[in-house]
């Protein structure tokens, strides 16, 4: 199921969504989507960035065991984050289109960003985990460079899997891993060589899960 957008007016709610609180307490969280919860994370996101310092943001937003994707491989995030310094220039970016689940507990974002400091330009994919006050969190950051600056779009595109019965699943060997109802899974794998491949299939018609994102990112050098 695709919904569309236009990111003028949708970002302004988003933005004002970011600021309220999240489920109150006792409140019984519903097992449904909410791609729009997952943008204003997002934004909430990236503008805690630009005002409270990059890795700042990067710890704020992290679920416990989170990973970043690097050009040497995945590691564990926080035990790294706690060691860094804010840079004076955050990295900026924003979303262009989410993939999720039919129960909304995994969903994933792509964004484009550019660093200021230097002028990288480049995208990235952040897997977004549904904590049990609702809130989002991330578990899994990839992103890299791109040669040319990625295309801007007015638009925010959301992709919510098919509910029901998952009929066939992804290849285990990719160390997937699923949300609670199996209709989202992602996966990530580091070549001998250095690259970085990460996958995400989505639940359609019938319960068949199909790749939706698929990157495979050569070393760098």
């Amino acid at each position: 199921m695709k919904f569309r957008g236009a990111i003028a007016a949708m970002a302004a709610s988003l933005a004002l969504a970011s600021c309220a609180g999240g489920a109150g307490s006792g409140q019984r969280l519903k097992p449904v989507a909410n791609p729009s919860e997952v943008v204003a994370t997002e934004l909430a996101f990236a503008r805690a960035a630009r005002e409270d310092g990059q890795w700042t943001a990067f710890r704020k937003f992290a679920a416990d065991g989170a990973l970043i994707f690097g050009p040497d491989g995945a590691f564990e995030a926080k035990p790294w984050l706690s060691k860094q310094n804010n840079p004076e220039q955050s990295v900026r970016w924003q979303p262009h289109a989410v993939w999720s689940s039919c129960d909304g507990t995994l969903a994933v974002s792509r964004v484009s960003f550019v660093d200021p400091g230097d002028g990288t330009t480049g995208v990235g994919h952040t897997v977004w985990q549904r904590g049990k006050k609702g809130e989002y969190r991330w578990v899994f950051d990839f992103g890299w460079p791109t040669r040319d600056t990625p295309p801007q779009s007015d638009m925010i595109s959301a992709d919510v899997a098919e509910c029901g019965p998952v009929s066939s699943v992804p290849d285990a060997s990719t160390g997937q891993r699923r949300s609670a109802d199996g209709t989202l899974a992602w996966g990530f794998s580091y070549s001998a060589d250095g690259q970085r491949n990460f996958t995400v299939w989505t639940a359609g018609a019938g319960g068949t899960m199909t790749p939706v994102i698929e990157v495979s990112i050569p070393p760098a050098g």
